[in-house]
């Protein structure tokens, strides 16, 4: 299927890997030309059809950077994918979460998209051509909220209600915002060296591949975590005229792993 993304102008936040990382390869596939956006860069050198662009999104300024040097390039933005983001898991407890913990969480899964939708709605409200938002949300953002990520939880629970509510606002104006949820996915986050799963695994001094099997027969009916490359097919999928009439939803990718009927 032709997802008619040719030549469409995208910017990729969180870009040099795992999820981000597929969806830059994903997108330019289709024919996209995509501006990378991530703190370190080098992965992304040299890939056809892609831009990178190496700044901190954390920061107040860094997201309308990215957003400024995407215009300043190509000229325009017609579809943002808000991925950046990450989760330290908290094993000490509520009580061991400070102020500023909970707000660089806040600042990295909320703030960062929040801007970057900001400077992207200013561009695309400029023009008659549609626009798509894509975020990379999370199942923690309603699912079973874990204590454990409670920061990030919140986060994502946030970004959630903030595209749901932009989308009414948005949708007459041409503009079009989808939420994506994964659950366990095979990235860095999860299973790499410091992952959930090997800092789960030193805190109870089991083995990290043990702790990935627990996660899985905990509830995935697939028997395993979803790729990268699952979660990107989602999001381009979203962010193509294809799904034009699509907008103000949330998709899960999780293995099964929720059970109740979402709204």
């Amino acid at each position: 299927m032709d997802l008619q993304l040719q030549d469409q102008v995208c910017v990729v936040t969180g870009a040099s890997k795992g999820i981000g990382r597929a969806v830059v390869d994903t997108l330019a596939a289709e024919g996209a030309r995509v501006v990378a956006g991530a703190r370190s860069v080098g992965t992304l050198e040299g890939l056809d059809r892609v831009t990178p662009f190496a700044v901190d999104l954390s920061t107040p300024d860094g997201p309308g950077d990215l957003i400024a040097h995407a215009v300043a390039t190509h000229g325009r933005v017609d579809v943002l994918v808000n991925n950046v983001g990450a989760a330290h898991i908290r094993l000490g407890g509520f009580l061991s979460l400070t102020d500023e913990e909970f707000a660089a969480s806040m600042e990295l899964n909320f703030y960062a998209a929040l801007r970057a939708t900001r400077a992207a709605v200013a561009d695309m409200l400029g023009r008659e051509a549609p626009g798509a938002i894509v975020n990379v949300g999370s199942v923690n953002a309603f699912f079973q909220p874990d204590g454990g990520v409670i920061d990030y939880g919140a986060a994502k629970a946030a970004l959630q209600n903030v595209a749901k509510a932009l989308s009414q606002e948005l949708a007459p104006k041409g503009i079009r915002i989808n939420s994506v949820s994964p659950g366990p996915v095979a990235t860095d986050l999860w299973l790499g060296e410091h992952g959930v799963a090997a800092t789960i695994a030193a805190a109870s001094g089991g083995k990290p591949e043990d702790v990935h099997a627990q996660m899985i027969a905990g509830g995935m009916p697939t028997g395993r975590f979803s790729t990268p490359e699952e979660v990107a097919t989602l999001v381009a999928l979203l962010a193509s005229p294809r799904t034009a009439n699509v907008t103000g939803s949330d998709y899960l990718i999780d293995g099964g792993l929720v059970k109740t009927v979402t709204p």
